[in-house]
């Protein structure tokens, strides 16, 4: 019989006596360590506040000025030209006079959180948020400016942050995804895939891509139902072969993470033939909670459906969610180019109540005491008109939030200048968000690590500080 080389694994196995035991022990704890889950309460490195995350990202670029960032010298100084004279780069049109808000703020919570008009239900939960006010990027440019605020790099290659979580802590679950990604049903954002890639990290740990409205959110995970034959025990025989076949071709492979990967996504796969159809059916709950997150309206029912999975998914052991407001394009998202004034609005409001109801859900059900929820977008606006009533891209500054788990409720951090355009005081990288994020989840981001191409990697590069000022 044809005997194929021997990988390192049975090359050290053969070998026999203590050096190729401990050769072997030792090779497969480096190769396993950073995957294997630690235990909640130590965290990886240190004592854990988290244990899940979901993350809120509004894709386009959100106004700053027209959302969260009062501004009250945009109205005095409205109709001014007091812009750059030549255009920056990565700004799409030349720069205008400067723009007051459309929109009415007032001050909410006890904290006195500054909030316009387009985020009503949001307005109603300040009490419990952590403002970053200072939020700042490298780049005018969605797809660099959305890869640094996804893997902390302009270029793509480099692994997400739900990738990097996933590597570190591994699942809370056995039957359902680590990491599960649900885009908006108009589309992906900018950077397609990109943006939820593993990178360099083992390919097991991308993101899982979940298409919320489809009756099968999760494609192939049954066999069609016009071949009968494939069904019950002749499925699940068919399964085990080809498992068997592909872990006899991975064990010549050990290098090629995406045969296991493959491997292990069929074996959840058939996991999930049982926690899937359940997880994913959302008329197993109340009315009342479809009406909360928006279910009964034309304008919410989208982003309400996803965020209501993602609570789901999430309380099921689920470790990472990602839900996406807008796709690329000019259209649909918070790319406000044209008109601020009627285009921020129909976006905000698809996803306004959807996250106040999300927020109070998590809440009730406990669930907010080991879960950290993040609100982020790329970058921000102009204070400067954009044609007659449009925002250009900014880069200069944002604001971003966060809530639950070892969040310090109703504070903020940083500022921006009094036009919004730059950051004033406290500016806040990817890097520092990244940061804070891994440090709530009981690791230290200078420590997770993985050498590619003679270089230790990490999700903060050789940057980023945990942000205490927002911290519990």
């Amino acid at each position: 019989m044809l005997e194929l080389p021997l990988s390192r694994r049975e090359l050290l196995t053969r070998s026999g006596g203590s050096f190729g035991a401990a050769a072997l022990s030792w090779w497969l704890g480096q190769d396993l360590q950073a995957a294997s889950a630690p235990d909640f309460n130590g965290g990886l490195h240190h004592r854990a506040k988290a244990k899940r995350v979901i993350q809120l990202f509004m894709n386009g670029g959100a106004s700053p000025m027209d959302t969260f960032d009062y501004k009250p010298e945009l109205k005095r100084l409205h109709g001014q030209k007091l812009g750059p004279k030549e255009k920056p780069e990565g700004f799409t049109g030349a720069v205008g006079a400067v723009m007051q808000s459309p929109f009415e703020f007032k001050q909410h919570g006890a904290c006195g959180q500054w909030v316009s008009s387009v985020f009503p239900h949001q307005a109603q939960i300040v009490d419990d948020l952590a403002f970053l006010m200072a939020m700042t990027t490298k780049t005018n440019v969605h797809g660099p400016a959305s890869y640094m605020m996804n893997t902390g790099f302009m270029l793509p290659g480099f692994p997400c942050l739900g990738a990097w979580v996933s590597y570190a802590l591994g699942n809370l679950a056995d039957n359902l995804p680590t990491f599960v990604v649900l885009p908006d049903t108009r589309g992906l954002p900018y950077n397609q895939k990109g943006n939820f890639s593993c990178g360099f990290l083992p390919a097991k740990h991308q993101g899982t891509l979940v298409n919320a409205t489809s009756k099968t959110p999760i494609p192939d995970l049954f066999a069609d139902s016009q071949y009968q034959f494939a069904q019950g025990k002749a499925d699940k025989a068919t399964f085990a072969l080809l498992q068997q076949f592909n872990r006899q071709h991975a064990a010549t492979r050990p290098d090629d993470s995406r045969l296991e990967a493959r491997i292990a996504a069929g074996e959840l796969a058939a996991k999930m033939q049982l926690s899937a159809p359940e997880a994913f059916d959302l008329t197993r709950e109340t009315k009342e909670t479809h009406a909360a997150y928006g279910l009964d309206q034309k304008e919410t029912e989208d982003f309400g459906r996803r965020a209501l999975l993602a609570r789901r998914l999430l309380e099921r052991g689920t470790r990472f969610v990602q839900v996406w407001s807008g796709p690329q394009g000019a259209v649909n998202n918070w790319d406000n180019h044209g008109n601020i004034k009627t285009e921020l609005p129909a976006i905000a409001r698809s996803a306004d109540q959807p996250i106040a109801a999300l927020f109070r859900d998590l809440k009730a059900r406990g669930l907010l005491e080991d879960t950290l929820v993040i609100w982020t977008t790329e970058f921000g606006r102009t204070p400067f008109a954009q044609g007659s009533e449009g925002r250009d891209h900014n880069r200069g500054t944002f604001v971003t939030w966060l809530a639950g788990a070892g969040v310090k409720a109703g504070t903020s951090y940083g500022k921006s200048d009094d036009l919004g355009y730059q950051t004033a005081e406290g500016a806040t990288y990817c890097y520092d968000l990244h940061a804070t994020i891994l440090h709530l989840l009981g690791i230290d981001h200078t420590r997770l690590t993985f050498r590619t191409a003679g270089i230790d990697r990490r999700l903060t590069d050789v940057h980023g500080h945990v942000v205490h000022e927002i911290l519990s």
